[in-house]
């Protein structure tokens, strides 16, 4: 496994939204976010709803940027955690790094993904080594691709049976933004 330094998670304003470390109190949102098939079978949010695992999930997005994998953010608006975006930098080392987000069901539809995503990519061109930004979205998850294609990503391609989602394979759609020169 190749080695990555550590990383320090920090806090980003944007338009609407903070990006920042997540923090205890940020249980809640995750919970929220846990009883949402949608949200727990793409992402590492637990399935089962309860605290606790809530907690140890908050644990792990710290353990991401201390192991150098990648920046788990919380997405904050008006003094609450609303959802999760994280840049994972895994193919950092071939210039591209993968973004991912959710934002809990009864937060929805308040142009938070938007503001996060849009953020996030502005920021994400501070690290020189970076040149491409690139998210998977399921194809019928139409409002992550207006999110994406708003934030001015471009749909490259279909992925057929590219991933295991819910024990089967899914396709997913590709988005990708390049560096401005």
């Amino acid at each position: 496994m190749t080695a990555f330094p550590r990383i320090v998670v920090p806090r980003i304003t944007g338009t609407s939204v903070l990006l920042r470390p997540f923090e205890e109190m940020d249980v809640e949102a995750v919970f929220d976010a846990s009883a949402d098939p949608a949200i727990t079978a793409v992402t590492t949010v637990p399935n089962a709803v309860d605290h606790g695992l809530a907690a140890e999930w908050i644990a792990r997005q710290h353990e991401r940027a201390s192991t150098g994998l990648g920046y788990s953010f919380a997405i904050q608006s008006d003094h609450e955690c609303v959802g999760q975006i994280g840049l994972w930098l895994r193919d950092l080392h071939q210039g591209r790094a993968t973004i991912g987000y959710w934002i809990r069901p009864s937060r929805r539809r308040r142009g938070h993904a938007f503001s996060a995503l849009q953020t996030l990519s502005e920021w994400a061109w501070s690290i020189p080594e970076l040149h491409r930004l690139q998210l998977h979205v399921e194809p019928a998850n139409e409002a992550s691709c207006r999110t994406a294609e708003r934030a001015g990503f471009e749909r490259e391609g279909f992925l057929r049976s590219w991933q295991v989602i819910d024990k089967e394979r899914r396709d997913m759609l590709v988005y990708g933004l390049i560096r401005p020169q």
